[in-house]
């Protein structure tokens, strides 16, 4: 029997007096490609941060691996949307990707061998070799992404959460990510936030909408619990 990694049960939070995620029951089990959709302002990067207990709810529960949200860093792999850096800012493609070692050591322990290797094999899936010793702020915007997912990968996750990792980058590109994704469900748990239907569609297993009646799609059924709606929100 597959484990549950995530666990909703009437999830709301609210921001600034407007409720943004309101009654949602969810399961996430492992081995899931979960792909969440919905438009601009839907509540969907919310219900990420729920997830890392970065955002607390307003009522309900939330369980990941059957603990609070925020107990279990270094069993969840998270790729922001964007990362807002200073591009002159002396870090290569190397420094980055190990930064994802950091929920492995304790405070102040440099990094070991086996930090390397972790490392090196995150950015050989990805495919970022060649640019290893480049700065980051020389890398395109493709590459930036593959950069921050292979830092996700280098802290051996069991659970990967993707927010919008696909937006602004050229179709190309765009491809070769979800490639990369296609390759890692085989060992990973993911939940893919995007509000690009038609293209996700291809590559997940179910989907779950936001902002509207929560309605989770799967290959063979549509599963809809009650009492999970969601208004606009920021």
């Amino acid at each position: 029997m597959k484990s549950v990694l995530v666990q909703c049960e009437q999830l709301s939070v609210t921001l600034g007096g407007m409720k943004v995620l309101e009654g949602v029951t969810l399961q996430v089990l492992e081995g899931d490609f979960l792909g969440i959709i919905g438009p601009n302002g839907g509540g969907k990067t919310t219900f990420l941060r729920t997830i890392l207990g970065l955002q607390s709810p307003s009522s309900g529960s939330v369980r990941v691996f059957g603990l609070p949200p925020g107990r279990s860093p270094g069993r969840i792999g998270y790729v922001p949307q964007r990362l807002f850096f200073d591009r002159e800012f002396p870090i290569s493609v190397r420094d980055l990707v190990m930064m994802g070692r950091l929920s492995k050591k304790k405070l102040f322990q440099h990094y070991n061998p086996l930090d390397r290797q972790k490392s090196d094999e995150a950015m050989q899936l990805a495919g970022l070799e060649r640019l290893s010793e480049h700065r980051i702020g020389s890398l395109s915007g493709g590459e930036l992404q593959r950069a921050l997912i292979a830092r996700a990968l280098a802290g051996e996750p069991e659970l990967l959460l993707l927010d919008e990792p696909t937006a602004s980058i050229d179709p190309q590109m765009k491809s070769s990510i979800y490639d990369l994704l296609e390759r890692l469900k085989k060992k990973l748990t993911i939940i893919l936030v995007s509000h690009d239907t038609s293209t996700i569609s291809r590559y997940v297993e179910s989907i779950v909408e936001l902002n509207v009646t929560l309605e989770r799609h799967d290959l063979s059924s549509v599963y809809r619990p009650e009492g999970a709606l969601f208004p606009n929100s920021l």
